[in-house]
């Protein structure tokens, strides 16, 4: 989690989201590691993942090993 001390500007959707179906990641870009929370639930939780970790995950969905249901 990022701490609420410094709040994080410069949202953005992330190119991976799954369009008009809701399911839309946003990220902020210029740290060392890679904010991303629920553009539905904006005050919520944020994660963070390391780029290398980010990429990753993004390839395991592009490729079809994990879906939005089994993120759940």
């Amino acid at each position: 989690m990022v701490s609420s001390e410094r709040p994080l500007t410069g949202w953005y959707k992330s190119s991976y989201s799954g369009g008009d179906q809701g399911e839309c990641l946003e990220v902020v870009g210029g740290h060392t590691t890679v904010p991303v929370r629920d553009s539905k639930n904006t005050p919520g939780p944020t994660l963070t993942f390391s780029p290398t970790g980010w990429t990753a995950f993004v390839t395991a969905l592009k490729d079809g090993h994990l879906t939005a249901a089994s993120c759940n």
